[in-house]
């Protein structure tokens, strides 16, 4: 049996706050950005989320993403989920290569859990959003072989009371962002759809008809983008994050603003 000193190094080792730490020590393979094994043909083009956005509004963000992953040309899904819950009061879309991203935010979930368990105390959410950069920076060496994974991150700061956000680059670069923000291949489109949408101080049906207006809008420009599918049902997925915690926008809420939406263009439309 090891001696004191022993007892302390193995408490010490597993004792760290970051999980991040401890998947580095105990498994390797499994971090962000680990090699894959070597294969001898290219393995196909794997698919990619496209559009996600967040917007900042009365009672704090909401998050919204289209459903839709391509890979090159071809839909290789319709109905992937993009907006995740980090904690009760964060969450995090992700775009770029869809695998890495969704495995990335469940990690990031778990980093989050551990830290808790560990300390006994929630992380900050300028520590979250620090942390969801220093995973992106380990996976550098993935998005250099074309595995690009750059989410968007947003909360409920409750020491500030209000809503923050946060955009990333594929270093690991952190960046807060004011009122709203959007990443994906739709991304511009989307931003110039906010820029002329958002006002301060919108209530949360304002802000969920932004968002969803900035959606539609991307998908109008950016093939990569699913709109709203009314034939399958399948509408964008919309969460709130509010002082009373990280919330689903029911999908029937979503799919009536959607409806109007598209109502008011289809009366208002006077050519493509």
């Amino acid at each position: 049996m090891p001696g004191p000193s022993g007892w302390q190094n193995l408490f010490n080792d597993y004792g760290n706050p970051s999980f991040m730490e401890l998947l580095r020590r105990e498994a390797p393979h499994l971090m962000p950005g680990a090699a894959s094994p070597a294969q001898d043909a290219p393995p196909p083009e794997p698919p990619h989320g496209t559009t996600v956005l967040s917007v900042r509004y009365r009672d704090g963000v909401i998050m919204a993403g289209d459903r839709q992953a391509t890979a090159g040309y071809q839909v290789a899904g319709r109905r992937l989920e993009k907006i995740f819950k980090a904690d009760e009061l964060s969450g995090v879309g992700i775009a770029g290569v869809a695998g890495p991203a969704t495995e990335m935010a469940k990690l990031f979930q778990t980093e989050l859990e551990h830290y808790e368990k560990v300390e006994g105390d929630n992380l900050s959410l300028e520590g979250k959003a620090n942390r969801l950069s220093q995973m992106i920076r380990m996976n550098l060496p993935a998005a250099m072989q074309g595995l690009v994974v750059v989410p968007i991150f947003a909360g409920f700061d409750e020491k500030a009371g209000i809503g923050r956000l946060f955009k990333y680059d594929v270093t690991g670069g952190r960046y807060e962002e004011t009122n709203y923000d959007a990443q994906g291949s739709g991304s511009k489109d989307a931003r110039d759809s906010l820029k002329k949408l958002w006002r301060r101080d919108m209530t949360r049906e304002e802000a969920l008809r932004v968002a969803l207006e900035a959606l539609i809008d991307a998908a109008d420009e950016d093939v990569g983008t699913g709109g709203p599918d009314l034939v399958r049902g399948i509408f964008p997925s919309v969460k709130t994050i509010t002082r009373s915690g990280f919330q689903d926008v029911p999908d029937d809420e979503v799919r009536r603003v959607c409806e109007a939406i598209l109502a008011d263009r289809t009366r208002n439309a006077t050519g493509d």
